[in-house]
């Protein structure tokens, strides 16, 4: 069970990838080339971009409470590094963002222009998602 939820989960990362670069490039056609005007890919971009990070984070908090129900020292996860990257840091920046992401489909979604503070709000998820997807994880193995 464990290695068919690693593999979905490593499954839809590469889409969420894909869909995340998709997400951020309309988020910058809309801001800087349409005067701000909401387009239907901007709108379909977020919305799926939404839904893959909301299936990303049940998968990942399935995986995430059977290793923590194995019984792991947390003390020790706290002290290493690569450890504490993807038990915490991780997990917690990917919450964020699904959070992050559904607020921006709102906003998205109710509104006619895209307004400063949601793209900036789209900025910090996209470099947030930089910062947490586990790149070696993905591309090493």
């Amino acid at each position: 069970m464990h290695n068919i939820l690693l593999q979905a989960h490593r499954g839809f990362a590469y889409l969420e990838i894909f869909l995340v670069i998709l997400f951020a490039v309309s988020a910058l056609l809309v801001m800087f080339g349409y005067s701000g005007k909401i387009t239907k890919f901007l709108r379909k971009t977020t919305l799926f971009t939404m839904i893959f990070f909301h299936i990303q984070v049940v998968i990942g908090a399935i995986m995430l409470i059977t290793y923590l129900s194995s019984g792991m020292d947390m003390g020790a996860v706290m002290k290493n590094a690569e450890q504490r990257f993807q038990f915490v840091e991780h997990p917690f920046s990917m919450l964020v963002i699904a959070v992050l992401m559904t607020i921006i489909n709102k906003k998205i979604k109710t509104s006619e222009k895209l307004s400063m503070g949601v793209f900036i709000m789209s900025a910090v998820a996209v470099a947030l998602f930089a910062f947490a997807l586990p790149w070696a994880k993905l591309f090493n193995s």
